[in-house]
């Protein structure tokens, strides 16, 4: 017997298959899952605080496969394994963080940065080696805490505590007690925001840096509050830092146009809304998120331009952002994904993750560059002020470069490998980034089940999950559809599923699965071209998720690591620049083409090459890529490298060439170019 029913939260009819009297199976595309339900298994909110759409797993229930753990390999063996060799910052002599009154000759934001990523590595590639030296710098932060309920290094700034570094280290913290179940976290964590709590609102969060991020801050509470009880003065205290924190509600302003603190401290009002419940304080968010790239470069690969902080007159996708800010938006948006239910901020991690982020650092990640441009075909040592906010050699990849992104790049990928599956609010799991990994979860009453995904996205259409599952298990599995996806298709043990799932939706199945089910999801990838009014008619070309560059040929000329290293950087005596090298990276071939289009149906102008899956499963430079466009082009003589040695400002289109024949170019993923043109002029035939 077949029925048809309509439910509120679904965005139109499913069907309820009935057998024995007994409803085994339901498949629908709904917009959230129901929140009207808490999680029994995973720490959820607890009232008052608004529910949470999705629920994160602990640390190291999801275990990366395919590109994915290459690449969290390549990061054990690269920088971010490796930087307490190099960083200055991390050496352990005189280190505050290791101190347990807090005193040192160093100690701020540099540790946490690294360490939040670092042990999350360690957690997720289960190396014992990682997790041992993160134990170090963990147990020193828990064993610094002072009577009055202060921990950590002791940074005062004219008079007044500096809690940034702290807020950090928190977050560390949260991922080892995810890890660990040490209660020592949590009773630190209470006796610092009592501390917190006591503090007069004139000492409190007066700093630039720590006035802007307060937001993770009042994450941290309500993190510990709920994984407490009895403790309703945390809500005063999280009433107090919003108050206190730099206002992101502002109506057609920020509090400042630094592009980290945009990417962190957007989120902000949407946290706080957790509390409030008020929906002007998500929607400030959305504005927050929207405000920056309609003034300041809504640029292919997700981000926008604030090469340090975002100027009036530089919105070209020349301009770009610091390493700092791609991870920082990809933590934010993951954040968002559980306090909102959007699929938006999911389909938007991806953006930045595959397209932005990857070129950022060197293939072997051994190095990284402090900021990386949309159109950026030249990647060298020189000063480029004031073509960039900042004087120095911030294009250079250097492994000894820099203070923040140095150590904060460590976050990117181990966070989104923990977001790929989320619990639900009604006891099942959904599938929100897509990737080839394993992840173990319970559902339903508490029985453990395991879902195998297996899939090269985002270089293929096709993901399969495969559950094990201990008998039979009733639960609902939750299927992200993206926004770019109108066709997405569903089959269920070979039978294909008829039902229309809308973009940018859920596709939730409900039934009593057995092990060895299996759901193959297709999400067909369609050529489109983005037209940029606001970059002077420029176009990008996208397929999926992945957005596609001029593909450049690359010249790599190592230099020296502590010559060509930014102003601020510190690096230990034994830090050994022929074991890190520098590089510059120069164009071997031409870059300043225009693509021949003019608004034909794109699949009639560009063709698909598909080529054989990398080895080595890395799929992020030139010579690996398994997909490319072929399209027809122009170069454009006036388009050069300009008086600041940067990409030229992009020229008006369609541009008149006259006396330049066409030719056959490559476009490639974003994310595998390190020199790029995705931003392109047209050009007339």
């Amino acid at each position: 017997m077949t029925l048809k029913q309509y439910i509120p939260y679904v965005t139109g009819l499913f069907f309820i298959t009935a057998c024995n009297n007994k409803t085994t199976e339901t498949i629908s595309s709904v917009e959230r899952p129901d929140t009207t339900t808490v999680n029994q298994h995973y720490v959820s909110n607890r009232k008052p605080l608004q529910a949470l759409n999705f629920v994160k797993l602990p640390v190291g229930s999801i275990k990366p496969q395919g590109w994915l753990l290459k690449y969290l390999e390549l990061q054990r063996e690269g920088l971010s394994g490796q930087l307490g060799e190099i960083s200055a910052w991390l050496a352990k002599e005189n280190n505050a963080w290791l101190s347990k009154d807090g005193s040192g000759d160093h100690g701020w934001e540099e540790v946490p940065y690294w360490l939040k990523g670092y042990a999350n590595l360690g957690y997720i590639l289960e190396d014992k080696a990682i997790i041992e030296e993160a134990k170090v710098w963990l147990d020193a932060a828990i064993e610094s805490q002072r009577e009055d309920g202060y921990f950590g290094p002791m940074v005062i700034k004219e008079g007044k505590p500096d809690l940034w570094g702290n807020m950090i280290m928190l977050w560390c913290l949260q991922s080892y007690y995810e890890h660990s179940q040490d209660e020592r976290v949590l009773t630190l964590m209470e006796k610092y925001f009592d501390w917190q709590y006591k503090l007069p609102d004139e000492q409190l969060l007066k700093d630039y840096w720590e006035n802007s991020r307060g937001g993770d801050n009042l994450y941290s509470i309500y993190w510990l509050y709920n994984r407490t009880k009895g403790k309703d003065w945390l809500l005063d205290l999280a009433h107090k830092i919003h108050k206190n924190t730099a206002d992101w509600r502002q109506k057609d302003n920020l509090p400042n146009w630094h592009n980290v603190n945009i990417a962190q401290c957007f989120r902000e009002p949407a946290t706080y809304f957790l509390q409030t419940g008020n929906p002007a304080d998500v929607d400030a968010t959305y504005h927050n998120f929207h405000l920056i790239r309609e003034r300041y470069g809504n640029v292919p690969g997700g981000m926008f331009g604030a090469d340090e902080n975002a100027r009036e007159g530089y919105t070209d996708p020349r301009q770009g952002v610091e390493t700092c800010g791609m991870v920082e938006q990809m933590a934010s948006n993951e954040i968002l994904m559980g306090i909102t239910g959007d699929p938006f901020w999911a389909d938007h991690t991806e953006e930045v993750a595959f397209n932005t982020y990857p070129a950022a650092v060197m293939p072997d990640f051994k190095a990284l560059r402090y900021i990386t441009s949309p159109n950026m075909a030249i990647s060298d040592s020189k000063n480029h002020h004031p073509g960039i906010d900042n004087n120095g050699p911030f294009l250079m990849m250097n492994p000894f470069s820099s203070r923040c992104c140095q150590h904060n790049h460590t976050q990117g990928w181990p966070y989104y490998a923990e977001h790929l599956f989320m619990a639900t609010p009604d006891n099942g799991i959904a599938a929100l980034l897509y990737s080839a990994a394993e992840v173990t979860a319970k559902v339903a009453d508490g029985k453990e089940i395991r879902v195998e995904t297996v899939s090269n996205y985002p270089f293929e259409d096709q993901i399969v999950f495969k559950l094990h599952t201990d008998g039979g298990v009733h639960f609902p599995y939750y299927l992200r559809i993206p926004a770019w996806c109108n066709e997405a298709k569903l089959q269920l043990n070979g039978e294909e599923i008829n039902e229309r799932f809308e973009a940018g939706t859920y596709a939730k199945i409900e039934r009593e699965w057995q092990d060895g089910d299996e759901v193959v999801l297709t999400l067909p990838m369609q050529l489109q071209v983005t037209k940029s009014e606001q970059h002077k008619n420029s176009v990008s070309i996208n397929r999926g998720p992945l957005t596609y560059s001029l593909k450049i040929k690359e010249n790599y000329i190592q230099k020296d690591s502590k010559a060509s290293a930014i102003g601020d950087s510190k690096w230990q005596d034994t830090a050994d620049p022929e074991k890190w090298p520098s590089f510059e990276i120069h164009p071997a071939s031409p870059w300043n083409y225009g693509l021949i289009y003019d608004g034909q149906n794109p699949e009639e102008v560009f063709e698909l090459v598909e080529k054989e899956w990398p080895k080595d499963d890395f799929p992020f430079t030139l010579e690996n890529v398994p997909i490319s466009l072929k399209a027809k082009g122009k170069r454009i003589a006036d388009w050069k490298i300009d008086q600041y040695g940067l990409t030229g400002v992009l020229p008006q289109s369609p541009v008149a060439v006259e006396n330049q024949e066409e030719e056959a170019i490559e476009l490639v993923p974003m994310g595998a170019a390190r020199l790029r043109v995705t931003a392109f002029p047209t050009v007339n035939e």
